[in-house]
């Protein structure tokens, strides 16, 4: 984790995502958000409901390739145009009281299938959390379309056990903002879909 009073340069992200590249999960759960819950952990999962239809579909999928369904102005992904493949290394970044605070997760496992598209990320060694957490969209037989996130998590950092509970109103308000902009996004032209 590294913190900033000012948005980092490209060059100061470049180097810390290089660094980070070569890091360890900083848990022992990978795959965890693929079961019912994980012991230990805060274990959160929130649904909420597209629209209906092809565009619908194309839309949240278009937005989960390009990182989209993290909030804008306190968060942000570098790079957000890192491939959703296992492996891939990403920076997360938050910006709270004032302060940036760069983070990194590496894709531990991608969905790729007719219905269900999305990815899951877990936590490396320096990230202020420790855990794991997937977002993806499905469809159902009547081609209603729902965007989900599932995680785990808790503390693995001094600052942020001792503003725990902080750390969870930040993570709900996380969960209500990006619903509500996978929402938004499900429901624009795909061509103003890539920001």
């Amino acid at each position: 984790m590294k913190l900033s009073f000012k948005y980092p340069s490209e060059l100061k992200l470049k180097a810390y995502l290089k660094k980070q590249s070569l890091a360890n999960f900083n848990y022992d759960q990978q795959y965890g958000t693929r079961n019912q819950e994980v012991k230990g952990y805060d274990n959160d999962l929130n649904s909420i409901f597209l629209g209906k239809g092809e565009k619908v579909w194309n839309n949240a999928k278009v937005a989960l390739e390009h990182w989209q369904q993290f909030p804008p102005g306190w968060t942000k992904i570098y790079k957000n145009a890192t491939a959703l493949e296992a492996g891939n290394t990403v920076l997360v970044l938050f910006k709270l009281f004032g302060i940036w605070w760069s983070n990194s997760a590496r894709i531990v496992y991608t969905l790729n299938e007719e219905h269900t598209y999305g990815f899951a990320y877990g936590t490396l060694t320096g990230h202020v959390e420790s855990g794991e957490e997937c977002f993806w969209i499905d469809k159902d037989a009547e081609d209603h379309v729902y965007y989900h996130i599932k995680a785990f998590s808790k503390p693995d950092f001094w600052a942020a056990k001792l503003a725990y509970p902080l750390a969870r109103v930040y993570q709900r308000k996380f969960v209500r903002e990006s619903m509500a902009r996978m929402k938004k996004i499900s429901a624009i032209p795909a061509s103003e879909n890539v920001s």
